[in-house]
């Protein structure tokens, strides 16, 4: 993916439902990706699933874990000091590589305002370095913090990292998407997307958590959660 300035990038708002939009980016995958290398994303996914990753999650109800983490100009920003304001939506990612994680952050963009209005704050959390974070939230102009989790330690406290299988790290060789240098680390571990609206006592009051990294929230749904709250 090639790294556009503010001055060069012209992002448009995609006014289409998150699910309209990853079937058409599921499409393109079946029509361009060799059926061996969807066969092997399916399987990893069958994988995590039955290895129990989602009974590992926190899920709802449950006490969500403080964190400070660095934002994409390197300041620090504190759960704590979120939710002393009010609820806070927190989005874990895979990084600006993944086309359905930079789908689901324009999504949410578009919402910003509403979650304001609702007395929420937005933070976006990925186990990509701080540089790369600048670059996602520049050329993507999001108007909320991306926050750089090294080693995946906050996403390791919620119970949703998983170390990339070998046959699946040698395709994202090939794809050139170097995890090691995109992340800071060799460890190859991702979080699976998952997104959390946490109150104000730090209780869990919404929850989806999939392996299926093609699967998302509707923004509508985050909205919906919070006029709830």
């Amino acid at each position: 993916m090639k790294w556009r300035s503010l001055e060069e990038s012209e992002p448009a708002v995609d006014q289409r439902s998150l699910r309209d939009q990853f079937a058409e980016r599921k499409d393109l995958i079946a029509k361009y990706v060799p059926a061996e290398t969807r066969a092997m994303y399916a399987r990893v996914v069958a994988d995590l699933r039955e290895g129990g990753i989602l009974d590992r999650a926190l899920s709802l109800g449950a006490f969500a874990p403080d964190f400070e983490l660095p934002d994409q100009n390197g300041k620090l920003v504190s759960s704590s000091n979120h939710l002393s304001k009010g609820s806070l939506v927190i989005c874990f990612i895979r990084g600006r590589w993944c086309p359905f994680c930079v789908g689901q952050l324009e999504a949410l963009n578009s919402i910003c305002f509403e979650i304001r209005k609702r007395g929420a704050s937005l933070v976006a959390v990925s186990p990509q370095t701080v540089q790369q974070s600048f670059f996602m939230a520049d050329q993507h102009r999001l108007q909320f913090p991306l926050l750089s989790d090294a080693k995946n330690e906050v996403a390791r406290r919620f119970g949703i990292t998983y170390r990339v299988p070998d046959d699946q790290q040698a395709v994202y060789r090939r794809a050139f998407v170097n995890l090691p240098f995109a992340n800071g680390d060799e460890s190859w571990t991702l979080p699976i997307p998952a997104t959390y609206i946490v109150n104000r006592h730090s209780t869990i009051i919404f929850s989806s958590a999939n392996p299926d990294y093609t699967d998302r929230p509707e923004p509508e749904a985050i909205l919906t959660e919070l006029a709830k709250s």
